[in-house]
């Protein structure tokens, strides 16, 4: 690809066995390509995010699922959409274009759908999908948010859209297409549900 890289994986005690596997491919292609940087247990998003950026080195971070729901390729499909626009942030969006999910079930769509169209009409936010985690950021930009956001679980992700827009921050938008887990179980639960909407409201009421 021309781009010198490295895979940074963050490990806070999923049931889906991303630490074993981390450390098969640190075997194939070396410890300086894979970095496995596990936590004992789960923290939450946001500090895995500063977990993951205190060992990144690169000028830019691209954040995303370890479980392949993401695709890889679009990795540069991404870098080729910072370059045109010299976008701060270029986030997925599975809303727009020729995006879409695959493999969720009705009760997950519904969720994922009714979570976007209410931070949409209470945050009017400037982009088309802010529950996604498919990101890629300048790493000078991912600091600053990181300053700036207080959530951590899911909510986390919608903050730092919200608080690039206060910021001022360029945001690009990719269609991505979000196929479902082949292995293991996602960790959204109830919990997660009603610390969005509490995190929801307490950005409508400060933002």
């Amino acid at each position: 690809s021309g781009i010198d890289f490295e895979i940074i994986i963050i490990d806070d005690g999923s049931p889906d066995g991303t630490q074993e596997i981390a450390e098969q491919l640190q075997k194939i292609y070396g410890s300086d390509k894979i970095l496995l940087r596990p936590r004992p247990r789960k923290l939450g998003l946001g500090t895995a995010y500063i977990h993951g950026m205190k060992h990144a080195t690169g000028n830019f971070i691209v954040i995303m699922d370890a479980d392949l729901s993401h695709h890889v390729s679009l990795c540069f499909v991404y870098c080729g959409k910072q370059k045109e626009g010299n976008f701060d942030i270029v986030s997925g969006t599975r809303y727009k274009g020729n995006g879409g999910v695959y493999g969720w079930d009705l009760r997950r769509k519904l969720i994922s759908r009714g979570a976007n169209f209410l931070t949409q009409v209470l945050l009017r936010p400037g982009a088309s999908d802010l529950t996604g985690s498919f990101r890629l950021y300048r790493k000078e930009v991912l600091q600053k948010l990181m300053e700036k956001c207080v959530s951590k679980g899911y909510v986390f992700q919608m903050e730092m859209i919200v608080r690039a827009r206060q910021l001022g921050y360029t945001i690009g938008e990719v269609p991505i297409s979000f196929v479902d887990r082949v292995y293991g179980e996602s960790k959204l639960g109830g919990n997660e549900i009603v610390s969005f909407l509490k995190g929801l409201l307490t950005l409508f009421a400060t933002t």
